[in-house]
């Protein structure tokens, strides 16, 4: 996490929980387990000929990452909620390059060659109760994202790095269903396309109530995104499947 990150994400909390009402019986908190599997991770830095495109998952593998997942949310007022959600994300692994690869000014030899990938994401989300019955909810909102990203490549005393750290703004949707008095349908999306590159974040889920307060969740998430600009060019998917349990006060 950088230096700014917590930073931003407390001013966050401050400007919420300033709000003048705050309904504390909506506070959640979330902890999800992810058992994520990486399909492509198409890399390319610099993006010009002095580059070399390359399948990063060919040298970490596509094998699967855990990638835990910590959301907090709660109600600022009749229809208004805040969420702040914690989403680390890094996996590494070596594998045998047939091609030379030129990476950030470094030229690696075919041969045996280390990668690291790394995608960080931390996020605060403003959003508003747009259906709100007792058969289903539907929410929209914005979401500001701290995107803190890295590549390294290493093979024997060559090394290369490439971090990227900026602010993304995506869109927020998600919608809760019943299906039962126990069973609840849970849905999500933080995501906006345009420009040089896209991002998308997606899951659903199945949870039951287990007792006063806590309720158990199983489903599945995809992550897809990257960018295509003058410094880069990277493309990455995972799909995942997700365990977890939430916790409401009473």
């Amino acid at each position: 996490m950088t230096a700014s990150s917590p930073r931003f994400l407390a001013a966050i909390v401050v400007v919420a929980m300033g709000s003048p009402v705050v309904f504390a019986s909506d506070l959640q908190v979330d902890l999800e387990w992810v058992r994520a599997s990486q399909g492509r991770n198409v890399v390319q830095v610099p993006n010009d000929a002095n580059g070399t495109r390359f399948s990063l998952d060919a040298l970490t593998g596509s094998g699967t990452a855990n990638a835990p997942r910590l959301q907090i949310s709660w109600r600022s007022g009749e229809k208004q909620e805040w969420r702040l959600l914690a989403a680390p994300l890094s996996l590494s692994g070596s594998g045998i390059s047939a091609l030379p690869i030129n990476f950030q000014g470094q030229g690696f030899a075919p041969g045996s060659v280390a990668a690291r990938y790394q995608f960080n994401s931390w996020r605060a989300t403003w959003r508003y109760r747009w259906i709100d019955r007792d058969d289903l909810l539907v929410k929209v909102g914005a979401t500001a994202k701290i995107r803190d990203a890295s590549i390294r490549l290493r093979s024997g005393s060559i090394e290369a790095s490439k971090d990227n750290t900026g602010f993304v703004p995506l869109l927020h949707l998600s919608l809760e269903r019943p299906l039962s008095a126990e069973w609840l349908l849970e849905a999500d999306v933080d995501a906006l396309a345009g420009g040089p590159g896209y991002a998308v974040d997606a899951g659903m889920r199945i949870a039951r109530d287990i007792s006063s307060g806590w309720r158990l969740h199983a489903g599945v998430r995809y992550l897809d995104g990257g960018a295509d600009n003058d410094e880069v060019y990277t493309f990455a998917d995972f799909t995942s499947v997700t365990l977890g349990v939430t916790w409401r006060p009473r």
